[in-house]
Parts: C-alpha cells; sequence; structure tokens
C-alpha cells in the first residue's frame, strides 16, 4: 500500500508540473524562443542570393543549440524549441523557392511580352499561335484561345472567305485581351501568298490580304547522276525546286521516260524569307535543262497586260497544249495498243491508253485547259475525270482515289492543276492512272499527239522581251550580282495596265432646221 501511495504522489506531482509548465509559470526556454525570434527577424532577404540564404539558417541553427544546452534536463522544452527553429528554417527555404518562382515567372512574362511585340500587340493582349488540325473550325480555334466575341468573327470571316476552305495544317494567330478574353484580331495563312485577317471587338472588319516577304534571288546548278530529286538534294535544294522543274519544262521534256545521267539544270529563282526564316521558293525567272545533249531555256515575260509566261530564246511559248504527261517521276506499266492480255479479264482486247504506275495518292494533273465533263464512277475505269479541251479534245483519268477538293462537273481548270490522285478503283490490279486521249470521239495515241503551242511574244513586244532575256541571263550566269535584284524589276507580279486615255467630249451637231 505504501508504494501505491509513493507512485499515486509521484504522478500527481508530473501531472502538477505539466500543468504548470502549460499556463506559463515555469518558461525556462523563454530566453532561447526571444533569441530565435530576434534571428528571424533580422534575417537578410533570402530572395538575394543561395550564400545569404545558408548563412541565415545556419545562425537559426545555433540558436537551437543554445536552447538545446539551456534545457538539457527538460526534453519536452528541448523539443519544442527544435520543433520551431524547424518552422523557422522552412519558412527561410519556402521564401527562397518563392524568390526563384518569382524570377522564372518574369523570364516567362519577358518572353511573352517579346513575342507580343513581334505581333504588334500590346502588353495587355495575349497571342495564341497554331496550326488547323483535323476537325478544328474557326469557332473552336477561337473559343481555345478567348471565348468572347466569336460568333461575330466568324460572321465577319464568313464575307470573304469560305468556312470551308480551312485547310488541315495551315497556321494561325489569335489576339485576345488577358482580363476579358475578347478575340480582338484573328489572322489564317490562306496559302503562301494570302492571308485572311478578322480584326476589331465591337464590329470585326475581314479582309484577305498579301503575304509580304523578303525576296532574295539565287542561282542554282546541278548535274543528274541518279535521278532529278536526288540531284536537288545533293546541292542542298528542297524537292519542290524538281517538280518546279518538272512543271516549267512538262511540255519539251518528259520526265518520266526521258531523263538519263548527265543531264544538268541551272535555275534563277526567288526565295522567299519572313521574319528571318526561309518560306520557299517564289518565281522562277529562268531556267535551263539540258537533256541527252539538247538544251531547253526558258525566260519569263509579261507582255502588257498578259499574265507572265514561259518563253524560250526565239520568244516561242513553253506552254503548249497538253502536258507531255498528267504525274510526274513514275513509269509507264502499259502502253497504247490495239491488242492487250487484260490481268484481270484474261483475254484480249484494245488499251487505248496509257498507264502510268504510281503510288496511291500521287497528285494527277490535268494536261490542258479546260471543261470537267464527268466526275464520278464508271464502271470498269472506278473513279473517272473527263475533261474537254479545244480542237475536239478529251482527256481521260481512271482508276482514281479521290478527286480534288472543289472538284466538280462542269467547272474549268488549268493546265497542270491536280485534279485528283492515282489509285486502284474499278479493274485494276494495283494503283496506277490509266490515262487516254479522244479527238473528235477517238482515241488516239497520248504519246504522239499533235501537240501546238501557246501564242509566242507579240512582235511588237520583242525588243522588250531581248531585252527582259538578256538580263535574266546575266543573273542566270553570274553576269549580274544578284544582290542587285529587286522585287518585280524584270518582271511585274501584277500586269501593267496602258494608261487610260482621256475620254474625248462628242462634238455636238448642229442641229437641222426643217424644211419650212
Amino acid at each position: 500500500m505504501k508504494r501505491l501511495w509513493l507512485v499515486g504522489v509521484l504522478l500527481l506531482a508530473v501531472l502538477g508540473f505539466v500543468l504548470a509548465r502549460h499556463t506559463g509559470l515555469f518558461d525556462i526556454t523563454s530566453g532561447s524562443s526571444s533569441e530565435q525570434q530576434q534571428t528571424t527577424a533580422a534575417r537578410p532577404d533570402t530572395t538575394d542570393s543561395a550564400g545569404e540564404n545558408s548563412a541565415s539558417t545556419g545562425t537559426s541553427q545555433s540558436s537551437t543549440s543554445e536552447a538545446e544546452g539551456s534545457t538539457a534536463t527538460d526534453s519536452t522544452s528541448a523539443g519544442s524549441s527544435t520543433s520551431e527553429n524547424s518552422d523557422a528554417t522552412t519558412d527561410i527555404a519556402a521564401d527562397h523557392v518563392a524568390g526563384q518562382s518569382t524570377d522564372g515567372a518574369d523570364v516567362a512574362n519577358a518572353d511573352a511580352a517579346a513575342d507580343a511585340a513581334d505581333e504588334g500587340v500590346s502588353p495587355g493582349e495575349a497571342v495564341t499561335k497554331g496550326t488547323f488540325e483535323k476537325g478544328d473550325t474557326v469557332s473552336k480555334v477561337l473559343e481555345n484561345a478567348g471565348g468572347q466575341g466569336v460568333l461575330q468573327y466568324v460572321s465577319a470571316a464568313r464575307q470573304v472567305f469560305s468556312m470551308r476552305s480551312f485547310r488541315e495544317g495551315q497556321p494561325y494567330i489569335v489576339v485576345t485581351d488577358k482580363e476579358t478574353g475578347q478575340v480582338k484580331r484573328f489572322e489564317y495563312e490562306i496559302d503562301s501568298r494570302r492571308r485572311l485577317v478578322v480584326e476589331g471587338t465591337e464590329s470585326p472588319a475581314a479582309r484577305v490580304e498579301p503575304i509580304e516577304y523578303v525576296v532574295l534571288l539565287a542561282s542554282v546548278e546541278g548535274t543528274i547522276n541518279d535521278n532529278l530529286f536526288q540531284a536537288v538534294a545533293d546541292i542542298g535544294e528542297n524537292p519542290q525546286m524538281a517538280l518546279k522543274l518538272a512543271d516549267l519544262f512538262g511540255s519539251e521534256v518528259n520526265f518520266i521516260r526521258d531523263l538519263q545521267s548527265g543531264d544538268s539544270f541551272s535555275v534563277l529563282v526567288e526565295k522567299r524569307y519572313r521574319d528571318s526564316e526561309y518560306k520557299g521558293y517564289g518565281r522562277i525567272l529562268a531556267a535551263h535543262f539540258t537533256n541527252k545533249g539538247k538544251t531547253y531555256e526558258a525566260y519569263l515575260f509579261r507582255d502588257g497586260s498578259q499574265r507572265a509566261e514561259y518563253y524560250n530564246r526565239k520568244g516561242e511559248n513553253l506552254r503548249k497544249t497538253l502536258l507531255q504527261a498528267p504525274l510526274a517521276f513514275t513509269r509507264i506499266s502499259s502502253r497504247f495498243t490495239n491488242s492487250r492480255l487484260h490481268p484481270i479479264l484474261n483475254y484480249r482486247r484494245a488499251h487505248h491508253g496509257v498507264d502510268y504506275a504510281a503510288p496511291t495518292g500521287t497528285p494527277v494533273k490535268a494536261v490542258g485547259d479546260g471543261l470537267v465533263t464527268q466526275r464520278g464512277w464508271s464502271g470498269g475505269y472506278g473513279n473517272q475525270i473527263i475533261v474537254k479541251h479545244v480542237a475536239g479534245l478529251e482527256s481521260m483519268y481512271a482508276h482514281l482515289s479521290g478527286y480534288a477538293r472543289g472538284l466538280a462537273t462542269g467547272q474549268r481548270v488549268r493546265q497542270g492543276q491536280v485534279i485528283g490522285f492515282v489509285g486502284s478503283t474499278g479493274l485494276a490490279t494495283g494503283p496506277h492512272l490509266d490515262f487516254r486521249l479522244r479527238q473528235n470521239g477517238k482515241f488516239i495515241d497520248p504519246t504522239k499527239a499533235i501537240n501546238p503551242r501557246g501564242e509566242p511574244v507579240a512582235r511588237k513586244a520583242m525588243a522588250e522581251f531581248e531585252k527582259i532575256m538578256a538580263l535574266e541571263t546575266a543573273y542566270l550566269k553570274g553576269e549580274k550580282n544578284l544582290s542587285e535584284y529587286e522585287v518585280d524589276s524584270l518582271v511585274p507580279d501584277v500586269p501593267v495596265t496602258a494608261p487610260e486615255k482621256p475620254v474625248e467630249k462628242e462634238k455636238k451637231k448642229p442641229a437641222q432646221k426643217g424644211r419650212r
């Protein structure tokens, strides 16, 4: 009993001490706590440097050691002091991280401000850049960027540009107000030459304007060892150059069967830049292409208000009634014949066309200017297009996988315009184009068809043509400094119209006196 009584007394004493400690009667750590508070209050700005932050933290740890020394007999008090020190250290670290976050935000804000300045917007505006993805609409793009005033912008854009003409992969820019999300400007690149611009808040206005480039003149030359694409790549140029050459000389050279090792080319071409970034080729001003030892020449020239065209040295038009082939860089898999074993039907019959083997999706071009008279399914021909040309000529394109966007029966097309894509629809064993020509209802061999040239340079314009040709040749051969070139100095991109003659006032005829 005596032992139980002693244990009870000890428990009461411990309980009393704890209660006194919590009520503040015994504050044996007040000195260290005040020292801790002074240390925390006196620490330097921790956002200045990591070194200063470490020194401040060290001071806090020193205070904790003193507190532990003065309260060695009270483990509870020591634990309390250590906890306070830990909180102070955490505060310092938090301040340091906050400082770093602020610095990062400042950098991000500076970058955003720089982008805004580049786009010509004020600091209170946000810029959203992107490209149209599959399934995107103008409304969706604008809503994602801000969301305010979308309907007005769509309505304004529709007045000058079709809502169905927005294409996947084309870039856009949306400028919005940072606070309200109100759309203030929308830009969309229609193609490499034009862009749609809508701007305003209460009543947005839309327009289609030309895209401005810095245009530099360049001279490019190469030799074919394997194929034209490889020759272009070997000199560091874009594959688009090979396509441009094929389009330019497509009526003179058959790029499917005529190219051979040792052929060469030299090209005088405009290169376009925007914001110091290369944006592709402009116009070819002059070009020479040597095939099988024969050199073909092309010089761009605009005759007054006529569209600019390419002519050879004699002033003859490079554009012929028909292209040599409706697609480039493929092989002929079957020729025009009156008797061929059909690969599917397994009997012999006439094949009044030329088959070009090519991968599915290869673009197919109209061989001449004309009117689309058929676009649709045609039995064994599969998807087919028929184009009617001058002089009773018709061109036929069969087994297509699809048609160019917007192509319809009754529509006029230009020579070289993409109208469809290679496929294997109908009676076909693999992807290819079945190309045929009819004249006055009778099939003719496309490789032997008479192919007259377009109009030559007018006799009265020959002197001007020879002058322009001499300048283009000098640039091409390096006899004239390319840096001297100014856009439109040789061939205006816009037709030159003759000044209008003043309208002469009609002289009034004296009134005839009637007979009396």
